[in-house]
Parts: structure tokens; C-alpha cells; sequence
């Protein structure tokens, strides 16, 4: 087989489960790999002790035969799931020395499932950002350019999964956060319909909003990390009651109507007429639409519709998102846990002094602008607005699927920026997310597939991801028209440059 780290999970499970490989092999490989890219700025915490003593276990369990698919393929997580035996900080020093004494459901199922634990990546603090240039421990780089960002606010899954460092991660998405770095990347990320995935031990940032997911090299090997960690808990008052389901099969399984060389026949697919607004980046919408021709020779039909309230969604989850974490952050006060002030006269004082010494600039305004919105005499002209207008962005979506299968279009206006570049005007980050926050506010699934590059169609540039957007739980179609894509093409094959 290829080279191990240039293998993805289906292929490194074929590998693990056919004993060509020994799962420690490869753990080690791989952390050496994190070790040596350390400037990439992807991993925050590494413990190959422990890593090792997870991979041995699954050699074990492989050896005896009958081990799930997953056992023995490493994983890395983002940092704002709580984990046992690694640091957990969200990317904040808020919660620097934090242990906690459990894991987030989310890692525990994929632990279950006999992943081997790589490390924890880096991301925005409290997953609040676009860039992943607001972690209080320094930005992670792109790996196609690390002078750029990777996106954010799960940055540093998507570097490490493009950098090869490892074949797949978790992530969350709150208003974009694992579909916009997944494209800026050039990798694939899944974020599920609101309440699949269990936040149970993820650290809050907008509880109507936060959601797990998955960064990988494919649909495929996505599809198989979201069997594994989705499902009911009942630990998660949001969490969906829903029986398990195998994405993989899923996404394998022949459509009616379909085969041969148009899998897709039959699939109506919506581009709605907000998603190619003028100021959208030339190169980007070059390579959506190319990508876009190939769905159409796989057999998919191509439908104009219209979501109306896609420039509303900008103020409304920039209402919403901030009211929450201004009541989910409220806990972070120095008194039970996490960063506490050396220095106070008096509790008042302790609390302000921990909170402006622990949270960051961007933390800090997002509190400022949610705690302004819902108070006396703001909080019916701003976040009641805000939510009724948030059903009418969901009823949008309901009036494409009558004429429609899935959704169609970019994940962001431009490619990857550079380091640095927004860094004076937060309102631009903002606006980079004006085409992932309607499916957020909607709790939709939403995916990012590699659909090429910036510059000349032979190579080079910046890659570029294609979004598509399915109706609640959903995701087998989506991953199943991800997977057609895939196979058809091999924009997600491709790897930055570097050994």
C-alpha cells in the first residue's frame, strides 16, 4: 500500500484488519510526523505514552479478531471536546492546566470504536472565530500556504488532516467552523442536522448552534467516523432520539433510477441564486461550477431556487451566537475551575480581573455584544428579532427542498486569506461566513468537498471547497453525492506540497 501516512481511514482500516500494518506502527509513524510539522501550529497537546498504550490495546483487539472497522486508525481531536489524560482548554487560557476527569461522549464512542487518540488540535478560542487565529497559544497555518489561515474555528483539525499528519478529525461547526477550514484546506468535512452528534463534553460556545462533526480525506472515510460517534444520549438534553445508522452503507447503497456512470441520475440539486452573489471570488465560483458540470455528468439535475434571507443570516448569528456565550461563559468566573487572578481585593474584583486576564479579544466582544442584546429594553428589538427571523431562514430551506434534493454552491466568498489580514476588522471574518450560516441557523447537514483550485484548472493555487446542503438527518444522500464527486474526480486526493 501507499505510504502510511498517506493513507486514509477505509484504507488504513483494509490495512489494520488484514494485519498489513500493526496499529502501533502506524501510531508511531504518525506522531513523529505531528512532531516534525510542529510549525504548522496544528497539535496543542501530544502524549505518545499514552497514544502507544491505546494503539497496543487495539493490536490486541484486532489480533483476536472481530474488532470494529475502526479499531486501531488514530484520530486527533479538536480541542474544545474535554478529554481524560490530555489537556483540555479550548483553545483558551482561561482553561490553561484544566484536566477533566471524563471524556465528551463524541470521543469516548470513537474510543469505544478502538481509535487510538493522536492529540488535541489546536482551535479559535472557545471555537469563536474564522481563522483559528484567535487560540490563545498562536495560530495554526495552512499547509498549502502557511502564510495563510487554515479557516476556523476548527483550524487546526483541518491542517493536520491536510498535512497528513493524521487521517481524520473531529471538529464542531457553529456557523461554519468545520465546513469553511475543510475547504480552505482542501479537505472533506461533515457537520451532521443539529442533535446527532452529542455535545455532551464540548465545550459550549452557542448551545442552539454547536454541533460535532468530522474532517477526513473523503466522504468515505467520514461516513465511517459519523457511525461511530452519532447517536442518542440521553446526558445531551438536545440530543436527537434517533436509532443508530451506518452513513457507510448509506452512502454506498444504489439511489433508484441510478448506476453505471450516472450514479446520481435522478438526485435534483438546488443552487440558489444568493449563493453567486457579484463580490464572489472569480476563482472560487470557477471551481464550484466545474465541480458542479461533474455532478451534472454523474447524472444530477440542476435546479435554480432561492433563499432569500441569506444577508440576514449574518445579523441574526451574530445576535444569537453571542447571547448564548455570554450565558454559557458566565461559568469561567475563577471560582471552581480553570485560570483564577493572582491579584484581587475583593469576589467583584476576582471576577473581573480572571475574566479580562483569561478571555481573550475576541472572546471578550462576543460576551460584550450578547450580553448588550439581551438586556432590559434591547432584548425584544434585537434577540427576539433575531430568533423569528431564524424560523424564516429555516422555512427558506423547507421551500427549496419541495423542488429540490440537496443544496448546492460555495462554502466561502474567497480562498484561504492571509495571516494577519483581518486581524483590524473582525466585520470582514464575519462576512466570510455568509454562506455556511444559513444551514447553521436552519440546524441543517452541510458538507465541504474539494472542488479544485485558485488559479490555472491544470494546478496549483489555493484549493476550493464545494458546499452541499440536505434536509434533517439527511446525510446518507449527502454523503452518497460527496462520494459520486469523489470518485469521479481527485481534487481531495490531492496534497500540499512538503514532504
Amino acid at each position: 500500500m501507499k505510504a502510511l501516512h498517506e493513507a486514509g481511514v477505509a484504507e488504513l482500516s483494509r490495512a489494520l484488519q488484514t494485519r498489513q500494518v500493526s496499529s502501533a506502527e502506524l501510531t508511531r509513524q504518525l506522531l513523529a510526523r505531528a512532531t516534525a510539522h510542529e510549525s504548522l501550529g496544528a497539535f496543542l497537546a501530544i502524549e505518545p505514552e499514552r497514544s502507544l498504550a491505546q494503539a497496543e490495546a487495539a493490536d490486541r483487539r484486532l489480533a483476536q479478531g472481530g474488532a470494529h472497522r475502526l479499531t486501531g486508525v488514530p484520530v486527533a481531536h479538536k480541542d474544545i471536546f474535554v478529554t481524560r489524560g490530555w489537556p483540555s482548554t479550548a483553545g483558551s487560557r482561561m482553561l490553561a492546566g484544566y484536566a477533566s476527569p471524563f471524556d465528551a461522549t463524541v470521543v469516548a464512542r470513537l474510543g469505544d470504536a478502538g481509535m487510538v487518540t493522536l492529540g488535541k488540535l489546536n482551535c479559535d478560542e472557545f471555537a469563536m472565530g474564522s481563522a483559528n487565529e484567535n487560540s490563545a497559544f498562536g495560530p495554526a497555518r495552512n499547509p498549502w500556504d502557511p502564510r495563510r489561515v487554515p479557516g476556523g474555528s476548527s483550524g487546526g483539525s483541518a491542517a493536520a488532516v491536510a498535512a497528513r499528519l493524521v487521517p481524520a478529525a473531529t471538529g464542531t461547526d457553529t456557523g461554519g467552523s468545520i465546513r469553511q477550514p475543510a475547504a480552505f484546506c482542501g479537505v472533506t468535512g461533515i457537520k451532521p442536522t443539529y442533535g446527532l452528534c452529542s455535545r455532551y463534553g464540548m465545550i459550549a460556545f452557542a448551545s442552539s448552534l454547536d454541533q460535532a462533526g468530522v474532517l477526513a480525506r473523503s466522504a468515505e472515510d467520514c461516513a465511517l467516523l459519523l457511525s461511530a460517534m452519532s447517536g442518542f444520549d440521553a446526558r445531551d438534553a438536545t440530543s436527537a432520539e434517533r436509532p443508530p445508522q451506518d452513513y457507510h452503507a448509506q452512502m454506498l447503497a444504489p439511489r433508484e433510477g441510478a448506476g453505471g456512470a450516472a450514479p446520481l441520475r435522478g438526485l435534483r440539486i438546488g443552487l440558489p441564486r444568493e449563493f453567486f452573489p457579484a463580490r464572489l471570488s472569480a476563482d472560487v465560483e470557477r471551481a464550484v461550477r466545474a465541480a458542479l458540470r461533474e455532478l451534472e455528468a454523474l447524472g444530477a439535475t440542476l435546479v435554480d431556487v432561492s433563499l432569500p434571507r441569506t444577508e440576514l443570516s449574518i445579523p441574526v448569528y451574530y445576535i444569537i451566537a453571542p447571547a448564548e456565550a455570554s450565558s454559557n461563559l458566565s461559568r469561567y468566573d475563577g471560582v471552581k475551575f480553570g485560570h483564577r487572578a493572582q491579584r484581587y481585593d475583593d469576589l467583584t474584583s476576582m471576577y473581573e480581573r480572571t475574566r479580562a486576564e483569561g478571555f481573550g479579544p475576541e472572546v471578550k466582544r462576543r460576551i460584550m455584544i450578547g450580553t448588550y442584546v439581551l438586556s432590559h429594553g434591547y432584548y425584544d428589538a434585537y434577540y427576539l428579532q433575531a430568533q423569528k427571523l431564524r424560523r424564516m431562514i429555516a422555512d427558506d430551506f423547507q421551500a427549496c427542498f419541495a423542488h429540490c434534493d440537496l443544496i448546492a454552491g460555495p462554502v466561502a466568498p474567497t480562498a484561504a486569506w492571509p495571516l494577519g489580514a483581518q486581524a483590524d476588522d473582525p466585520v470582514q471574518a464575519y462576512l466570510a461566513d455568509i454562506f455556511t450560516l444559513p444551514a447553521s441557523l436552519a440546524g441543517l447537514p452541510g458538507m465541504s468537498v474539494p472542488a479544485g483550485f485558485t488559479g490555472s484548472p491544470e494546478g496549483g493555487g489555493l484549493p476550493v471547497g464545494l458546499q452541499l446542503i440536505g434536509n434533517y438527518f439527511d446525510e446518507g444522500r449527502l454523503l452518497h453525492a460527496a462520494h459520486a464527486l469523489q470518485q469521479a474526480t481527485d481534487w481531495h486526493r490531492r496534497a500540499p506540497p512538503g514532504p
